[in-house]
């Protein structure tokens, strides 16, 4: 709930004036550095999504999370769980230096709008990979590269860039997607 990516894009996305809702898992609440198993990540982000229908009712609600928390929302929307569209914020595709063990087999049944946000240097999620795996999905998915970022977004100074850009940008391609689905 905390990660200064998280932070940034609510920010930049609150200044659109798009709602947002940030959460902790089971296992962050209860300051355990071991996530729990997915249908318990599921389990609470469905928990989450019933109080945000059941207290805000919004119009328009788009799941989505980092890393793990994208990988838990893209599960739920590939199991029916109502939004309107998908956002995934360094996506998880294979565990680090593990590329043989794809995490795309519910990626298919997902029919939303879907804005992946990934780091060409990010090692769970490399670019040949995935887009071998966007070759495989539907028209709905979007995939935006932050050149030179890692998982955390990060860029090293010999870029050029800042870290600030790569959040400026993640916050600009949320927004200009976004204004597109509501």
């Amino acid at each position: 709930m905390s990660d200064r990516a998280v932070v940034a894009v609510t920010e930049a996305l609150r200044a659109r004036g798009i709602g947002t809702v940030r959460f902790n898992f089971f296992y962050r609440a209860r300051k355990s550095g071991r996530p729990d198993p997915m249908p318990r990540l599921v389990t609470c982000f469905e928990a989450v999504v019933a109080r945000v229908r059941e207290k805000l009712n919004p119009r328009v609600l788009i799941v989505g999370g980092r890393s793990m928390g994208g990988r838990a929302a893209s599960m739920m929307a590939s199991e029916g769980t109502p939004c309107e569209a998908l956002l995934l914020l360094a996506y998880p595709l294979h565990p680090p230096g593990q590329p043989g063990k794809l995490r795309v087999a519910h990626l298919r049944s997902i029919h939303v709008p879907v804005l992946c946000l990934n780091g060409t240097r990010d090692p769970f999620c490399t670019p040949a990979l995935m887009e071998q795996t966007l070759a495989t999905l539907g028209k709905n998915w979007r995939m935006h590269w932050l050149e030179g970022a890692d998982h955390s977004f990060h860029v090293p100074k010999s870029s050029g860039r800042t870290d600030r850009d790569v959040l400026n940008e993640v916050a600009d391609q949320c927004g200009t997607w976004l204004g597109g689905i509501h």
